[in-house]
């Protein structure tokens, strides 16, 4: 971990009905084999995907969220019910219908509001259209705080609908574990990850960490009702784990999850009818291993649990606050420096069963387990200098069809050492001490190392890495060009920005991204043509500004505003009155 600050097409036959006529016609652009880039100044073409939400199984109105999926009715299309997005991860809002380049600007657009709220928001905003609190209809933002308390606001008049602690009786947040990567203090890192269609309301499923008077760390998985904000669905549930194993916090052969060891940072995913969760470490201190989570999203009883590293040590996933991305069946994510066993057994697998600092793919039936990976030639010395992979998130491609005719269903990623990785899911590449033998591997184009999530939209993969340029990569023929199209004017500093992109379906693309700093900054660019910056929020004064910045933050757009975490709450920008 990073020693400064460790911390689409087959699911858009989803089975939920009335989705609306734009978005099949979306779904059936990001079908495979579309090779155009030539986006025009009011969007672009080929696009894929919606915002979705991340749910699975159940009656909820968001759909499975999958590769390119758009995957909802028509009431949920303009939900954000998961991290960047869907669970391609790939940061597509394809429902803005009043944002466009033409009125983002510094005369027509600005900060709107400010929801102040009890802690650190390190979390993403998520956003949810029509629910009913009150007796009363309402377009809701959901606000996660370090301070464990989740906020409803309205997201037409910035009120705030509800509050609620997530800390038990007489309990605190966690302190910072000797670590600055969470500081002051550990409540809700990780973005939650909603569903529509379970309890009385709909849920929010969230992770928060606590302590209690006699100093135990607690972390505890939460379901709280949209409408009201109680505890649903007979949570919270404490989370424990054990995998067999005699590598870190073992004994007689088995290994042991241990709370306070852990922080909940990359974001929850919820794939046919299971949340699931992933562990990072404090700083990489202390004796932690590469936990997985599987849990049952109506009862929150625990279904499977599997350790990366069950015979070493490390392997930790954090993947600078991103999510582990879905294909509705898999689990794919980066996992952090941490024991890899470079001696193979018969299948090309690690033979003890480590598999630290790697590109995985996570079978998820009956059990978690690793169906595939993919780790660099150097993994064992990326490691050992903590250089790891796993410190940018992973994205999801639709399918694309190659140059041969051939349908190819894609991954990437990119870690400190500034190569985007792109892997076919269908067979990962594994490990050979020589080569990177992947589909394509994308070097010297990144300045820094990539502590962030990608983003993408219209054949185009849009990548921030520290130090660097927002970066377009045009797709073709299933391949990323190997130098970008365009590229904003300025450069973001640590730890780099994860872009989101809004969009009327295929017009109107904007990319947005926060900046990080002792001042603060959200920036809207031209989606097809980076060097053309729309906005940015310290261009007019003071008018616009929302104090210092915070590290991770992926902007939220839905609803006509873009709404921006920040240290003690959430920076609101529209259209000014």
């Amino acid at each position: 971990m990073n020693r400064w600050h460790r911390s689409f097409s087959s699911l858009c036959s989803s089975r939920h009905i009335a989705i609306l006529c734009v978005v099949a016609a979306i779904c059936v652009s990001c079908s495979g084999g579309s090779s155009s880039n030539n986006a025009s100044a009011g969007g672009s073409s080929g696009s894929s995907g919606s915002g979705g939400s991340g749910s699975g199984s159940g009656t909820s109105s968001g759909g499975t969220g999958g590769v390119g999926s758009s995957g909802g009715t028509a009431a949920a299309v303009a939900d954000v019910l998961t991290y960047h997005n869907d669970l391609a991860r790939t940061g597509q809002y394809l429902a803005e219908t009043t944002l466009t380049p033409a009125n983002v600007n510094a005369t027509n657009f600005g900060k709107v509001g400010f929801l102040a709220v009890d802690g650190k928001v390190d979390a993403q905003p998520l956003f949810v259209s029509n629910v009913s609190i009150s007796g009363a209809a309402h377009n809701v933002v959901y606000v996660v705080t370090e301070h464990a308390s989740v906020y409803a606001f309205d997201a037409d008049s910035n009120a705030q609908l509800w509050q609620r602690s997530l800390l038990g009786s007489g309990e605190t947040t966690s302190d910072p574990r000797n670590c600055a990567q969470i500081s002051p203090e550990i409540g809700i890192t990780a973005t939650p990850v909603i569903d529509r269609g379970r309890g009385a309301n709909g849920v929010m499923y969230a992770v928060a960490m606590s302590k209690d008077a006699g100093g135990t760390i607690h972390q505890r998985l939460h379901a709280v009702d949209l409408a009201t904000g109680a505890e649903a669905l007979g949570g919270p549930a404490d989370i424990t784990g054990s995998y067999p194993g005699g590598g870190a916090n073992s004994s007689n052969g088995v290994t042991v999850f241990d709370p306070q060891q852990y922080a909940e940072r990359q974001a929850l995913a919820l794939v046919d009818g299971k949340v699931y969760l992933a562990w990072t470490s404090h700083c990489d201190q202390g004796v932690y291993a590469g936990w997985v989570m599987a849990y049952n999203a109506d009862t929150l009883a625990q279904t499977s649990a599997v350790n990366l590293t069950p015979n070493g040590s490390g392997g930790a996933i954090w993947m600078g606050g991103g999510g582990m991305a879905s294909d509705g069946t898999s689990l794919y994510f980066l996992d952090a420096n941490g024991t890899f066993d470079t001696t193979l057994n018969a299948q090309g697998f690690p033979s003890n069963g480590n598999f630290g600092n790697a590109f995985i793919k996570l079978g998820t039936s009956p059990q978690l387990n690793v169906a595939d990976y993919f780790a660099t030639f150097d993994t064992v010395s990326q490691s050992a200098r903590d250089a790891d992979l796993g410190s940018g998130g992973a994205m999801l491609l639709p399918d694309l069809v190659d140059a041969n005719g051939v349908t190819r269903h894609l991954a990437l990623g990119s870690g400190k050492d500034s190569k985007i990785y792109v892997v076919d899911r269908d067979n990962l590449g594994k490990f050979n001490s020589t080569s990177n033998a992947i589909w394509q591997e994308i070097d010297g184009q990144l300045i820094g190392g990539v502590f962030t999530t990608p983003a993408f939209y219209g054949n185009v993969v849009y990548y921030g890495s520290v130090g660097d340029n927002l970066k377009a990569f045009p797709v073709s023929a299933a391949r990323l060009a190997t130098t970008p199209s365009s590229t904003s004017a300025g450069t973001f500093a640590y730890p780099g920005t994860t872009p989101s992109i809004s969009a009327n379906g295929s017009q109107n693309a904007i990319v947005w991204a926060a900046e990080n700093g002792s001042v603060a900054a959200l920036h809207a660019f031209n989606a097809a043509n980076l060097a053309q910056e729309l906005y940015n929020s310290n261009q007019s004064g003071s008018r616009d500004t929302f104090g210092a910045g915070n590290k991770y933050i992926t902007p939220m757009i839905a609803h006509g505003r873009v709404y921006v975490g920040t240290t003690n709450g959430v920076a609101v920008f529209g259209l000014l009155k």
